[in-house]
């Protein structure tokens, strides 16, 4: 999804929306074995970066992060 008006808010558990936020901006920048490399840190000032995103730092838990890098995995695989 672009910037756009009329989209829908992206919150911390619509990792399949994330994932695919994320290969946008990245491509195939990262491969599977970079998106698993991926510190938690870098890549929750990522989410946090995205158009729509709507959720806050503190309602970010690992268990969010573990699901994203999986989904982003999926949909790297998916455009291969």
């Amino acid at each position: 999804m672009k910037d756009d008006k009329y989209a829908l808010p992206i919150k911390w558990n619509d990792y399949e929306d994330i994932a695919i936020e994320l290969y946008e901006k990245f491509g195939d920048e990262f491969d599977e074995s970079k998106i698993y490399r991926i510190r938690f840190t870098d890549l929750l000032e990522w989410v946090l970066s995205l158009p729509n995103f709507v959720g806050k730092r503190e309602e970010s838990n690992e268990g969010h992060l573990e699901q994203i890098q999986s989904a982003w995995v999926y949909e790297w695989r998916d455009n291969q």
